[in-house]
């Protein structure tokens, strides 16, 4: 049953999106554990549509903010409106309040801005005035940002990039996938989007996910993945965050729920730890300057710490 509707779910993303397995499942991944998900990946990739998709598949509020440099922190959250004929003020909510959030090209966002949407994404609650208002769950944050923009951008500060739970990188479709995209986009031949269940029934599958079994063992190899990424390394300054640790944890329960079983197993830990951790790991500048990326730190800890 469980499993069915996981299936449900993912087809009929699929009939937006073609191919991009793994930002499909790390966007269920988010939804299940209530974390946010950035995406990394040049324009014309489908992120956009899979936030669509998933609202519409799930029967959820979404909404999409587009960043630029101009953007205040009012335009996001909300303002106080005054109303000269009665002098008194009103509340006017921005597109934060809602349950899935697109915020395309989350990098072109100055300081401010991005320190209020940290505040959202973090306490689920939004301040305007003297007012607080706290967002109904679930409260999801697909974030997009282009690799390739050099002009307009204010890199995201370690402390806001920790509140995503994972970071996908994504990348071009296969030929056969690419010609099955034009012909559907020529011909207008996606299928409508059918909803799968509701809000009640997402919650119950939450629950469900909390009551996936891990074993003593896996979880102390979580953490020796996690405390490896802390020792000193030539080609890493800064190691991951306890949230690593915790989003790794859920993450993974998550993937071994997806995958139809109740129990996690280190093949679940690593189909979801390049997405948990790359984006968390600072790397030294020297091994930035030999090209050496995160994700290959990140293998080759996985390949040093012993399989339970």
């Amino acid at each position: 049953m469980i499993v069915s509707k996981i299936k449900k779910l993912k087809d009929e993303l699929h009939k937006a999106i073609i191919g991009q397995e793994e930002m499909i499942d790390s966007i269920i991944i988010g939804l299940l554990c209530d974390g946010h998900i950035l995406i990394e990946g040049v324009p014309g990739l489908a992120k956009t549509s899979t936030i669509n998709a998933l609202s519409k598949a799930i029967n959820l509020e979404s909404k999409r903010i587009q960043f630029t440099p101009d953007l205040l922190p009012s335009d996001i959250i909300g303002a106080q409106i005054y109303n000269p004929q009665n002098h008194t003020f009103s509340i006017k909510k921005g597109a934060l309040f809602t349950n899935l959030l697109l915020a395309d090209e989350i990098n072109r966002a100055p300081a401010k801005v991005q320190s209020a949407l940290l505040e959202v994404m973090q306490e689920r609650q939004i301040t305007i005035g003297e007012e607080s208002f706290s967002l109904e769950p679930p409260f999801l944050v697909m974030a997009t940002q282009n690799p390739i923009e050099q002009e307009g951008v204010y890199a995201l500060p370690e402390a806001q990039l920790d509140r995503f739970m994972m970071k996908v990188v994504v990348g071009y479709n296969s030929e056969d996938e690419e010609l099955e995209i034009m012909r559907n986009v020529s011909n207008k031949s996606f299928e409508e989007i059918n909803p799968v269940f509701n809000i009640d029934e997402l919650f119950q599958l939450q629950e469900d996910v909390e009551k996936v079994h891990i074993d003593s063992d896996v979880e102390k190899y979580i953490i020796k993945l996690i405390l490896a990424t802390r020792e000193e390394h030539q080609d890493i300054m800064f190691g991951v965050s306890p949230r690593a640790s915790i989003d790794l944890y859920k993450a993974s329960k998550a993937m071994a729920f997806i995958r139809g079983k109740d129990f996690v197993t280190p093949a679940d830990i690593g189909f979801v730890i390049h997405s948990v951790l790359r984006h968390r790991v600072v790397l030294s500048y020297e091994a930035r300057a030999k090209g050496i990326t995160t994700d290959k730190i990140i293998s080759d800890i996985i390949a040093m710490v012993p399989i339970p």
